[in-house]
């Protein structure tokens, strides 16, 4: 039996927009569907209709538009960890990207529906979370608004964004210069595709000696109700010296303000602990040496290991 009676597949936003009013809250936006179809495995529907938005060409690419790179929610993983744009300017998401999934799951799986399931481990989301990335929604008869990713996030899988008669559009991130860099770490469990662990993104902007930080940006999950930015972290690390024991200490003040729990399916508390003092450490270090230009800290996304992205990189002794 089906698990839905109808199937549309707009070719533009308003398209979108009239089909989703229409059904007024019993039809649902898909993508690649890779979170929706394994829940409707386990419950039945709660809509009549589909509406698929991979058909809508803006939706679909990627772009720069002056500071911006801009990112359509239909983009796929693996497109995003093609994108030269990205791997140069958003080195974190294309790193995150990468480790999301299977290589069949990354070539369907988007970067909006990573963001609106509002999962506090979501890898692309907390990239783009370390990038102080925006999110443009688009309502019926509310036009286009530019939204800081952070507000969409209500709660473990809870969104802003209502499914049902709104849509993603895209996403956008300021693309990081002249001594700015990112990086993303993840930790997780060696047993093919599982869940991860942990994850880590920085962002940093170094000063002109590239000796002092200038500013920072952290983000981790899971470790708390909803993708987190450790803003405490941050200001740890904003004007202090671009070494070990500034990092060290960031990873203190993380541990302070944020709140790992116990989960059968990932890894006790102690344990998460245990990691956000190891690995965020190790993410400000590369995130600061890709600012300076070391070459150790090159991004090698075509080698990843699909498991875990921990103990990627190697500083030279």
């Amino acid at each position: 039996m089906s698990k839905w009676q109808h199937y549309h597949r707009p070719r533009h936003v308003p398209e979108a927009l009239d089909i989703l009013a229409r059904y007024q809250g019993r039809a649902r936006v898909v993508a690649g569907g890779t979170d929706l179809f394994v829940e409707l495995l386990e419950r039945p529907p709660a809509f009549e209709a589909l509406v698929d938005i991979t058909a809508i060409p803006e939706l679909r690419t990627i772009r720069a538009d002056g500071p911006w790179i801009v990112i359509g929610a239909a983009v796929t993983h693996a497109e995003i960890v093609a994108s030269e744009l990205v791997r140069r300017h958003g080195t974190a998401l294309a790193e995150g990207c990468s480790v999301i999934g299977g290589p069949q799951v990354r070539n369907v799986a988007t970067l909006g529906g990573n963001v609106v399931h509002a999962l506090p481990a979501a890898d692309g989301t907390i990239a783009l979370l370390a990038l102080d990335a925006e999110a443009q929604v688009a309502s019926p008869g509310g036009g286009r608004r530019w939204v800081p990713l952070p507000e969409l996030f209500l709660g473990p899988g809870r969104s802003a964004v209502d499914a049902t008669r709104e849509l993603l559009t895209a996403l956008r991130f300021r693309a990081t210069g002249e001594r700015e860099a990112s990086a993303f770490g993840r930790v997780m469990r060696p047993q093919g595709v599982a869940l991860p662990i942990l994850a880590v993104a920085v962002t940093v902007r170094l000063d002109h000696s590239g000796q002092r930080i200038e500013s920072a940006r952290v983000s981790l999950g899971p470790v708390a109700p909803v993708p987190f930015r450790a803003r405490g972290a941050e200001s740890r690390l904003c004007g202090a010296p671009a070494a070990e024991e500034s990092y060290r200490r960031a990873a203190e003040v993380a541990l302070e303000e944020c709140s790992p729990r116990t989960s059968r399916h990932r890894a006790t508390r102690e344990y998460r602990q245990e990691m956000i003092a190891t690995l965020l450490p190790r993410v400000v270090e590369v995130a600061v040496a890709r600012a300076r230009g070391e070459a150790w800290a090159r991004p090698r996304l075509e080698a990843t290991d699909h498991f875990s992205s921990f103990g990627a990189w190697r500083a030279p002794s």
